[in-house]
């Protein structure tokens, strides 16, 4: 396992000019990341969690610790004033010590009143361990450039089949136990909707919350329908739209959009959802496609956190029905296009149709039992490992 994690040189670099706003999951490994951060570039730093009552008291005093050359706030977007509070901080101290928020909501979409905090920090999200960053792999290319892999190994292979049995956050992914995963699954969601959704959104139906929860990981790479899960839920549309948007907002799931351009008709307003704990996705087939998904959501947020490169993740689906499982488009274009087989088959023909009418520079298809990597014609197919060894 790397010491660090993929972002820690990249906050430690920020933090010099800016504050550091740093989102993800709850148990991701947020907090070890600032205070290892803390620890090895700072001669003293503080500590603080709005949710331990001895700290929120001297969060609100602003009891800071004698001589701290960073301050880590963390969970603090669950004091209603908290954008003023660490803008006050920042305005009047920002030479005395530095100052990195953490939260387990989105940091950058919570508007809770005050004074804007534009141009005082850089936004920056967390994922899950993935096969380059547990490999000790990092990215050294350029967007809309060939992507570069790494020889597929034994040590490859292994990683691998632990992240896809026990996913990419750390308790389960280090120790490799499924009574720890089990625990784990049932404790994140328990505190999800019980503690962090329950503190900050007025919702006052949890159990009907905490069905729709479990009504979603079957869901996973299908075309998603709100109307379908609003039947099953048994609340209104708005309701379970605003539901939805919450839960994307906690780190739960991602939604994934088409691909728009004028020379093929796409749907417009389809979506497929994919969960950041891609372990909790029964069907195997797609929890494949959903761990590839995660990959490549966690190198377009990389690309564009750390360097602000214009880096989003698609999929491709026309009116006749033509699907092709991802696409990654640098700059509003495509840069390369994924489909995600559980066994190796013949060259889909969509990832070629597609081709044509977008004129896509890179086409992959990968699978699980792929043996060779080598090209057919536009398409390069290969296992999957090797494909992850290209990002981070």
């Amino acid at each position: 396992m790397p010491k660090e994690r993929y972002l820690t040189d990249a906050i430690a670099n920020d933090l010099r000019e800016k504050m550091v706003f740093l989102g993800g999951p709850r148990q991701v490994g947020k907090t070890t990341l600032a205070k290892t951060l803390g620890v090895e570039n700072y001669p003293v730093f503080t500590y603080l969690n709005w949710d331990n009552r001895a700290h929120r008291k001297d969060i609100l005093s602003a009891t800071f610790e004698s001589h701290s050359k960073l301050v880590i706030f963390d969970e603090i977007h669950k004091y209603s004033k908290w954008k003023n509070y660490v803008k006050g901080e920042f305005d009047v101290h920002n030479k005395e010590f530095d100052i990195l928020v953490t939260g387990s909501a989105r940091l950058d979409t919570y508007r809770r009143g005050g004074d804007s905090l534009m141009g005082r920090y850089h936004y920056y999200r967390l994922h899950p361990f993935s096969l380059a960053e547990s490999a000790g792999l990092s990215y050294q290319g350029q967007p809309g450039d060939a992507l570069t892999f790494s020889e597929t190994t034994k040590r490859f292979q292994a990683i691998f089949a632990q992240l896809y049995t026990y996913g990419g956050f750390p308790e389960p992914f280090i120790k490799k136990n499924d009574i720890v995963l089990r625990r784990f699954h049932n404790d994140r969601l328990e505190r999800l909707v019980k503690e962090d959704i329950r503190d900050l959104e007025a919702i006052r139906d949890l159990s009907s919350l905490e069905i729709l929860v479990s009504l979603l990981p079957p869901k996973v790479g299908s075309l998603l329908s709100l109307e379908s899960l609003r039947e099953d839920v048994e609340v209104n549309h708005k309701t379970l739209t605003h539901w939805m948007n919450i839960l994307e907002r906690f780190y739960y799931h991602f939604r994934i959009t088409p691909f728009h351009a004028r020379t093929i008709q796409s749907l417009r307003k389809t979506q497929k959802m994919y969960l950041w704990d891609w372990s909790e996705v029964p069907d195997l087939s797609a929890r494949l496609e959903n761990i590839v998904a995660s990959h490549l959501l966690k190198f377009t947020h990389f690309l564009y956190d750390t360097y602000g490169h214009a880096v989003s993740l698609h999929f491709l689906r026309d009116r006749a029905g033509r699907e092709v499982d991802f696409l990654v488009a640098y700059n509003k274009k495509p840069w390369f296009a994924v489909e995600v087989k559980q066994s190796q088959r013949e060259v889909s023909s969509n990832l070629l149709y597609f081709k044509e009418k977008l004129g896509i520079p890179f086409l992959f298809q990968v699978s699980h039992d792929a043996v060779h990597d080598r090209m057919y014609g536009d398409v390069r197919m290969m296992n999957v490992e090797t494909f992850l060894s290209a990002f981070v």
